[in-house]
């Protein structure tokens, strides 16, 4: 499907942008790969790491906020996947003006560059926090899916296809807490703080998070979310992964943080169907036509709930120190 395509990545310096541009050149044959943000040193390294590829990737500096600039940098583009963000949750509350340029602008913006470029699909990345929101990233990102999947109503019976893909915190990439436990182990430190001990997260790998936008890029017919199939743990058990018998003195929970995190809430259970490894939400518009829905799903119970709380796959400590040597990003 990306063979002879070019495609954008808006924020694509970043751990899911260096991943994405691995798996992608690793198995396609792109005709381009554009990454667009707006840190020239973090482009700069990027251009370094892929010097043998300067055929096929192209650096733009850019911002989302900036809808002409988008506009020059759409053009010719195939496929538009959207993981530019202000994504840390005390920032986004202490400047809420400058999260709502970058995540709810922002996404107007490439939407309606998308639309008069003619690009034949976006996948725009989301997070657990829009379900329900208790933040203002999470309340930003929420508008934001609603954004994506709502312009396919704009995009004609052949124009521009939107979908979502929702994941929690990738595995040590920026934000996460595995570097922060990582941090005080490196300082020596023989106590890793823990908010509450009830405390559970979804564990997703990068190479997950791309396969997924793949199989967005592949079968999205607009309005979609997609939700991959991954296990949870426990924020003790990975603390004990990473130093084995430290103390875990409980801080309590900080401000915008939730004890679980859900990725399919009971008010879309009625458009949720499962499917092997992952879940697809429907939109629920005029518009939608119910024979888009993909083959091979199956309505999930009235109220279901895919929680990191209630999942049925779980990690032990054990599988947890594996993951930690084969999953973690090292790059921002």
């Amino acid at each position: 499907m990306l063979n002879n395509k070019t495609i954008l990545i808006t924020g694509g310096t970043g751990s899911f942008g260096h991943h994405f541009v691995d798996y992608v050149l690793n198995n396609y044959k792109p005709k381009k790969i554009i990454i667009y943000s707006r840190d020239e040193f973090k482009q700069f390294n990027m251009h370094n790491a892929y010097k043998e590829y300067d055929d096929i990737l192209r650096f733009f500096i850019g911002d989302v906020r900036d809808k002409e600039r988008l506009y020059r940098a759409l053009n010719g583009v195939d496929y538009v996947i959207h993981a530019a963000a202000l994504k840390q949750v005390p920032a986004c509350e202490y400047n809420p003006i400058e999260a709502i340029k970058t995540n709810i602008n922002g996404a107007c913006n490439v939407i309606e560059a998308c639309l008069d470029r003619g690009v034949k699909k976006v996948v725009a990345l989301s997070t657990d926090k829009s379900v329900s929101p208790i933040n203002l990233y999470g309340s930003t990102k929420m508008v934001s899916d609603k954004l994506f999947c709502a312009a396919n109503a704009y995009s004609g019976n052949d124009g521009t296809r939107f979908a979502v893909v929702r994941y929690g915190n990738v595995a040590g990439s920026r934000g996460s807490v595995i570097p922060f436990f990582q941090g005080l182990i490196d300082k020596g430190e023989t106590k890793l703080p823990i908010t509450d001990y009830r405390m559970t997260r979804f564990w997703i790998s990068l190479e997950n998070g791309v396969k997924l936008v793949i199989k967005a890029l592949e079968e999205s017919k607009g309005g979609e979310t997609f939700i991959s199939k991954i296990p949870s743990f426990k924020i003790t058990d990975l603390a004990q992964a990473m130093l084995p018998g430290c103390e875990m003195p409980e801080v309590g929970i900080r401000e915008g943080e939730k004890l679980h995190e859900v990725m399919v809430p009971a008010e879309d259970s009625s458009r949720a169907y499962e499917y092997d490894k992952h879940y697809i939400i429907y939109p629920n518009y005029d518009w939608w036509n119910k024979d888009n829905v993909i083959p091979g799903g199956k309505l999930v119970e009235q109220g279901f709930i895919y929680s990191s709380e209630t999942n049925k796959e779980w990690l032990s400590i054990e599988e947890i120190k594996e993951r930690l040597l084969t999953d973690i990003s090292i790059h921002d």
